[in-house]
C-alpha cells in the first residue's frame, strides 16, 4: 500500500499526510533496580481466557513526563493482597492528644474503641457489597486485640447461635466489648502470624497477652500455624508463634524503622509461599507502612503514593503481589499449551519474513 501511495503523492507528501515526524534520539533509561517482589495497586486481577496474564501499569524512569508504561507477568506468578489498618483502638484516641499515653499500661493490648466497631461494620458491608468477601481464600491477622476485633467482624462469618457444633470466630462480649459472638462459618480459615504485628517494645499498646487467653476469646483463629509447614522452612519458622507468652516485646528497647522493614519483607515472602491466591491481612499502620516502603520507587509519584502513604482506621487497599524471581514454583491452572492434536503451525508473520527470499516486497500490497 505505502508503494502504491508513493507513486501516487510523493514521499515528502506522504509523510505530511500521516503526520509522521522523525524520530528523536534520546539515551536510554538508566536501568530499574531489580527486586524479586513488585506490589502494585489494584482492585482485581484480570483474567484472560486460555493464557491468563496479569498487567499492570508500570512507569519506567523515562516515563515520568506521564505516559504510561506497562508491565506484564504469568497470572501464577501474582498473589492479591487486601492489607487492611485495625479499627480505631483506645490508645488512638488518647495518643491523639498526647503521644505520652502510648507509654501507659493502661492501654495495654488496646481494643476497639465502639467508633472503632462502626468502622468495622462499614468495611464489612463494603467487603460484601463489592463481592470481596467470596473472593478472599484466608485471612492473616496480627494476634493483638484490636486487629482480631477487626479481622473477625470484617471477614467473618453472621451470628453465633448456641449450639452450632463448631467454635465461634469470637465469643460474645469478648474483653466487655459488648458484641455479640461472631460465627466461624461460612467464611475463610484465620491465622495469627507474629512477623505483621506493630513496632515491637516500649509502648504497651503493642504488647500482646498470652495465647491461652487469646484462644478463650476467639477459639476459631489458628495460632499454631502448624497448617503453615512448607518446603521454606527458614521462612516458616520466623512466623510461629512459638511462646505462649509475648517474648518478642521489650519494655525498653523498639524497633527501628528499618528492622520493622525488614521484617515486613520477611512477612511477604512468606506470604507467598502460601498456597492462596487471594488473602486478607489485618494490620498495623506502622507495619504496614514501613513494609511497603520498598516498593513503588519505579513507579510515578502518584501510584508510588498510593502504596507507601499511611492508612487510616479500618482502611483497605488491594494490591498485586508478583514474584520476578522464581521463588514459587507453581505452574499455571489455566494455561493451556495449544497445538492438540498436533498439526502444521507456521506463523503468517514467520512466512512474511520469508518473503524477501523469494523476490517480493515488504512495500508491496501483501494480504
Amino acid at each position: 500500500m505505502r508503494a502504491s501511495l508513493v507513486k501516487a503523492i510523493g514521499s515528502q507528501r506522504l509523510d505530511q499526510w500521516f503526520n509522521i515526524r522523525p524520530m528523536e534520539r534520546s539515551q536510554p533509561p538508566p536501568p530499574i533496580p531489580w527486586r524479586p517482589f513488585a506490589i502494585f495497586q489494584c482492585s482485581q486481577i484480570p483474567t484472560p481466557n486460555l493464557v491468563s496474564l496479569s498487567i499492570r501499569a508500570l512507569l519506567t524512569a523515562r516515563d515520568m513526563d506521564g505516559s504510561a508504561g506497562l508491565g506484564l507477568y504469568p497470572s501464577h506468578r501474582t498473589k492479591t493482597i487486601h492489607l487492611v489498618r485495625h479499627a480505631q483502638g483506645f490508645h488512638n484516641v488518647v495518643g491523639e492528644k498526647d503521644v505520652n499515653e502510648y507509654l501507659s499500661f493502661d492501654y495495654f493490648d488496646a481494643q476497639l474503641t465502639s467508633l472503632g466497631w462502626k468502622q468495622v461494620d462499614n468495611l464489612r458491608k463494603h467487603v460484601q457489597s463489592c463481592g470481596l468477601s467470596k473472593r478472599i481464600e484466608l485471612v492473616i491477622t496480627s494476634p493483638l486485640f484490636r486487629t482480631m476485633e477487626t479481622a473477625v467482624g470484617t471477614f467473618g462469618g453472621e451470628g453465633y447461635s448456641d449450639g452450632i457444633n463448631v467454635p465461634p470466630l469470637m465469643i460474645a462480649n469478648a474483653g466487655d466489648c459488648n458484641r455479640p459472638a461472631i460465627s466461624s462459618l461460612n467464611c475463610p480459615p484465620f491465622l495469627a502470624v507474629e512477623l505483621c504485628r506493630e513496632h515491637l517494645g516500649v509502648h504497651p499498646c503493642d504488647k500482646r497477652r498470652s495465647i491461652n487467653e487469646y484462644r478463650s476469646l476467639f477459639p476459631a483463629i489458628d495460632f499454631s500455624l502448624a497448617s503453615c509447614i512448607s518446603p521454606y522452612c527458614w521462612i516458616m519458622f520466623l512466623s510461629l508463634i512459638e511462646h505462649d507468652d509475648d517474648i518478642l516485646w521489650k519494655p525498653d528497647i523498639r524497633e527501628t524503622n528499618a528492622e520493622v522493614a525488614e521484617r515486613g519483607m520477611k512477612f511477604l515472602k512468606w506470604l507467598w509461599t502460601r498456597k492462596e491466591k487471594e488473602i486478607a491481612v489485618v494490620s498495623h499502620s506502622g507495619f504496614l507502612f514501613h513494609a511497603l516502603s520498598a516498593f513503588g520507587k519505579d513507579c510515578h509519584p502518584s501510584i508510588k503514593d498510593e502504596i507507601c502513604k499511611h492508612f487510616a482506621n479500618c482502611e483497605l487497599r488491594s494490591f498485586v503481589l508478583v514474584d520476578r524471581s522464581m521463588i514459587g514454583s507453581e505452574s499455571s491452572a489455566t494455561n493451556f499449551p495449544g497445538g492438540v492434536p498436533k498439526g502444521v503451525d507456521l506463523p503468517s508473520d514467520a512466512a512474511a519474513d520469508k518473503l524477501p527470499e523469494k523476490g517480493f516486497s515488504i512495500d508491496q500490497d501483501v494480504v
